[in-house]
């Protein structure tokens, strides 16, 4: 079952239990496959790892908002976005344990030879690659940064 279809199998059912968060964040994630689908007229398909960087981006946008509105005092805008992030973070895989990732960085640096802060780059796109869709890039980065100093 493709990731459009399993939108919509949740729309319906949040329709019928009338869960307007659910409603809203899935609405929000179909509205994203079609731009993007329109955006790449090359193929009218996403591939799935388009559809894992667009529920990621997805995520990533109510997280940020969340934190924004919660610095500002707004935990009644704050509860909403994170609600609608944990609704399609459910479409994501399951993410790594921080101690997996390491083991990745580790053998990615061991593998590419890096030394250094001016490797950095190298490492994390190589790593990025290896755990799209299982890891926040954010992550990544601070574990890339305290192996690499």
């Amino acid at each position: 079952m493709s990731l459009q279809d399993q939108i919509m199998t949740s729309m319906k059912e949040a329709m019928k239990a009338k869960n307007q968060t659910a409603l809203t964040a899935l609405r929000a994630v179909k509205s994203a496959i079609l731009m993007a689908k329109t955006e790449s007229s090359a193929a009218s398909e996403l591939t799935e790892e388009q559809e894992l960087k667009l529920l990621q981006k997805q995520v990533k946008q109510r997280k940020d908002s969340a934190a924004i509105f919660l610095e500002q005092g707004r935990e009644d805008l704050a509860t909403p976005e994170l609600a609608e992030a944990e609704i399609i973070a459910q479409f994501l895989p399951e993410a790594m344990s921080e101690e997996d990732i390491e083991k990745i960085v580790v053998q990615v640096i061991e593998s590419t030879g890096a030394n250094g802060m001016k490797d950095m780059g190298r490492v994390m796109g190589v790593v990025s690659k290896q755990l799209a869709g299982q890891a926040d890039g954010k992550t990544i980065s601070t574990i890339v940064k305290s192996k690499l100093i």
